[in-house]
């Protein structure tokens, strides 16, 4: 086994969501490296077949896989799969998401709306009832939220309610959970380098902001801590004095 990977990951597998960029992607690097086997799920055929490829230097199991979170049939075809390729879900990180332009609700199309709600809070919803099944005591889901989920951003209406949405649906989940043993980890990133701010704000500072890598490696060290140590709502802001 390689020096850097640690032994709490051998044999594991994890599913991550939205895992061909940015936080997604990073997570999935970071598990990889510790060993851990990834399922990969992404709408884009070809960006999958790219970060499998990035991936396939760690030499763990991987499994690419197309998915639309926001569909239950797609969602129930991902899993007859994935329990065709493993008994045991150990990690399920659901990070699949998306982000409307910035315009007030005046302006905001329902259609803009009615996407990101489906992806940010109804593909959460539908994976992690399909995952649960598979997952045993021991077992850990981390669901990327976003700052948004405790702060409101005018023109954001759509992205900021998916994002409240699913902190009550996480911290819900954690209490159904608890008596299982499985830890429900709500992701809650600062400002982040990533291509969501290509929806909302095209200029974005991108040199003030935290790189996806900082974030994956806090959602690492937060799943090595001991099994009866809860991590309820992981916090990472950029430095002071930049977002």
């Amino acid at each position: 086994m390689p020096a850097n990977r640690s032994k709490l990951f051998q044999g594991k597998t994890a599913l991550v969501t939205g895992a061909t960029r940015g936080i997604g992607l990073a997570i999935a690097h970071a598990l990889a490296t510790e060993g851990c086997g990834i399922i990969l799920t992404a709408r884009n055929q070809q960006s999958l077949n790219k970060a499998a490829r990035e991936l396939s230097k760690y030499k763990t199991n991987l499994l690419p896989m197309t998915c639309d979170v926001r569909i239950p049939m797609a969602v129930e075809s991902l899993f007859a799969v994935v329990r065709g390729h493993t008994d045991r879900l150990d990690i399920l990180v659901n990070n699949a998401g998306a982000a409307h332009a910035r315009l007030d609700v005046a302006q905001l199309p329902y259609a803009a709306w009615r996407e990101v709600i489906e992806t940010n809070l109804s593909g959460m919803f539908l994976m992690t009832q399909a995952a649960l099944p598979l997952m045993r005591d021991g077992g850990v889901i981390v669901n990327n939220l976003s700052s948004a989920a405790k702060q409101p951003f005018a023109g954001s209406a759509g992205y900021v309610a998916s994002k409240h949405g699913a902190l009550g649906f996480t911290n819900t989940l954690r209490e159904e959970l608890r008596p299982r043993g499985i830890r429900v980890m709500a992701l809650l990133p600062g400002a982040t380098d990533t291509d969501i701010w290509n929806a909302f704000w095209a200029d974005a500072p991108r040199q003030k902001m935290m790189s996806p890598e900082s974030v994956a490696q806090a959602v690492i060290d937060a799943i090595k801590l001991p099994a009866n140590t809860s991590v309820d709502e992981l916090v990472i802001r950029p430095s002071v004095g930049t977002l």
